[in-house]
C-alpha cells in the first residue's frame, strides 16, 4: 500500500455535504491523502497526517473530476458544413443525424475505436474523469452491436440508443423499426449496455413509442434515461418521471409544470450547453430548475452534429453566462450532478472512501473556469490516484 499527501491547495472543492461548507464543501489552505486509488483523508493542511509521499500543489486549486453523463463518442464523419449553415440562419432538425449514420455504417471498427479513444483523451485533458457514451449512429442490429462492443472498452457507462431516430429505410414504416429496436436489436445489444435511451421529440419518437422502448429496456435489465424537449415541448418529461428515468437530457423547452415534475422526482435534469450554443437555440433557465429543487447536471453532449465539444470547462462557462447558473452551481452540476445522473456514488466528490478522481486547476479558485473562458487551466487529471494527463505548460 502507498499513500500520497497533496498539500498547499488554495481551494479544495470536496462536494462533501457533511463538512457544512456550502454547496461545494470548499476548504482553503487544504490537503488530502490518496491511498491505493481512494481518498483516505481530507482536511486543513495544518492537520494533515503523515503519508509515504508528499506533493505540494503550490497554491493551485483541486476539484473532483468532472462527470460527463451524456455523450455520443461512437461515430464517423464530419458535419462542419451543417454547422456553418446553421450559423448562417438554417434551423437544426433531428434529420441531420442520418448523415452521421451513413458515415458510421461505412467506417471500420478500427476507425470507430480510434475516434472514441481520441475524444476520450480530449475529455481527460478537459478534466473529465468519468463519462457515459451512447450508440445510436448505426441503427441496424449489426452496427448498434459493434458500436456498443467498442464503447464498453472505454467506459462502464454505456447506453443503447437504437432509438435515436428512425432510419431512412424505415421512414414509411416506423412501427416496424420500433419493433426491431425492442426485439432483435435490444436482445443483441443489452449484454453490452448498462442504460437504454430514446430521443422522444419532434422528428424522432413520440410518447407511446418511447414508452414501449424504455419499458422493453427495463424488462431486459437496462436502466432508463431519455432525450427530452430539445426541439419542442413534448410529453418526454412526463414519461421520464413516470418511469423514474435516471435523467432527462436537453430540456431546452420547459414549462413551469415540467420543472415542478422534475423537482418532485428522482430524475436528474441534465442540461447540455454545447447543444444550444451550436444550434443557436434558446437556453433553458438552469437557476430556475435549481431554485425549484431539481437536481441538475451539465454534460457535453459531444456529438458531430449539434455539440462537437469535449470541454466541460467550456460547458460550465456557457451555463454560467447563458443559463444563469452561478459558477458554484455549474461546478456542482458538472461533478456531483453528473454522478447523480449516472447513479454513481463513488465519483463526483472528494471524501474518505471515494475514488481519487480529481483535477488540479492552474488557478487559485474554481471561479476561474468561467472567469477565464477558453483558457486551458487543467494542469493535471487523475483517475484512481494515477495521473492520466499533465499539461506541458
Amino acid at each position: 500500500m502507498s499513500s500520497t499527501l497533496y498539500t498547499d491547495i488554495a481551494t479544495l472543492v470536496t462536494n462533501d455535504s457533511s463538512l457544512d461548507r456550502g454547496l461545494l464543501g470548499e476548504l482553503s489552505d487544504a490537503a488530502f491523502i490518496e491511498e491505493d486509488g481512494y481518498i483516505s483523508w481530507v482536511g486543513e493542511k495544518a492537520l494533515a497526517p503523515n503519508a509515504d509521499h508528499r506533493v505540494s500543489l503550490a497554491g493551485k486549486s483541486v476539484l473532483p473530476g468532472f462527470v460527463d453523463s451524456h455523450a455520443h463518442l461512437v461515430f464517423a464523419g464530419d458535419r462542419s458544413k451543417e454547422f456553418s449553415a446553421r450559423m448562417n440562419g438554417e434551423s437544426y432538425s433531428a434529420g441531420g443525424i442520418m448523415t452521421t449514420v451513413n458515415a458510421t455504417r461505412a467506417a471500420t471498427d478500427e476507425e470507430l475505436d480510434e475516434g472514441i479513444a481520441t475524444r476520450a483523451m480530449e475529455m481527460y485533458q478537459s478534466g473529465i474523469t468519468t463519462f457515459e457514451t451512447k450508440s445510436g449512429y448505426g441503427l441496424t442490429v449489426a452496427d448498434e452491436l459493434r458500436s456498443l462492443k467498442l464503447a464498453v472498452q472505454h467506459t462502464e457507462d454505456v447506453t443503447f440508443l437504437g432509438a435515436h431516430v428512425i432510419p431512412e429505410e424505415y421512414k414509411s414504416r416506423p412501427d416496424d423499426y420500433v419493433a426491431l429496436v425492442i426485439g432483435e436489436m435490444l436482445e443483441a445489444c443489452a449484454p453490452y449496455s448498462k442504460w437504454i435511451d430514446v430521443f422522444c421529440d419532434k422528428g424522432a419518437f413520440d410518447y407511446d413509442q418511447a414508452k414501449a422502448i424504455l419499458n422493453a429496456g427495463l424488462d431486459a435489465g437496462l436502466l432508463p434515461r431519455i432525450h427530452a424537449n430539445q426541439l419542442s415541448s413534448s410529453r418526454a418529461v412526463e414519461l421520464a418521471v413516470e418511469l423514474d428515468c435516471a435523467s432527462a437530457d436537453h430540456l431546452t423547452h420547459l414549462t413551469d409544470k415540467e420543472i415542478d415534475l422534475l423537482a418532485g422526482s428522482k430524475t436528474v435534469a441534465t442540461l447540455l450547453p454545447g447543444a444550444e450554443f451550436s444550434t443557436r437555440s434558446a437556453y433553458p433557465d438552469a437557476r430556475k430548475l435549481h431554485a425549484a429543487g431539481a437536481t441538475v447536471a451539465i454534460a457535453t453532449d459531444c456529438n458531430p452534429g449539434s455539440s462537437f465539444t469535449t470541454s466541460m470547462p467550456f460547458c460550465i462557462a456557457v451555463a454560467v453566462r447563458d443559463m444563469r447558473f452561478s459558477v458554484e452551481q455549474a461546478v456542482y452540476a458538472a461533478t456531483m450532478g453528473g454522478a447523480k445522473a449516472l447513479q454513481r456514488d463513488d465519483v463526483g466528490l472528494l471524501a474518505v472512501g471515494k475514488a481519487a478522481d480529481f483535477i488540479v486547476l492552474d488557478a487559485p479558485s474554481y471561479l476561474h473556469l468561467a472567469y477565464r473562458p477558453g483558457v486551458d487551466l487543467i494542469s493535471e487529471t487523475f483517475i484512481a490516484g494515477t495521473s492520466i494527463y499533465r499539461s506541458n505548460k
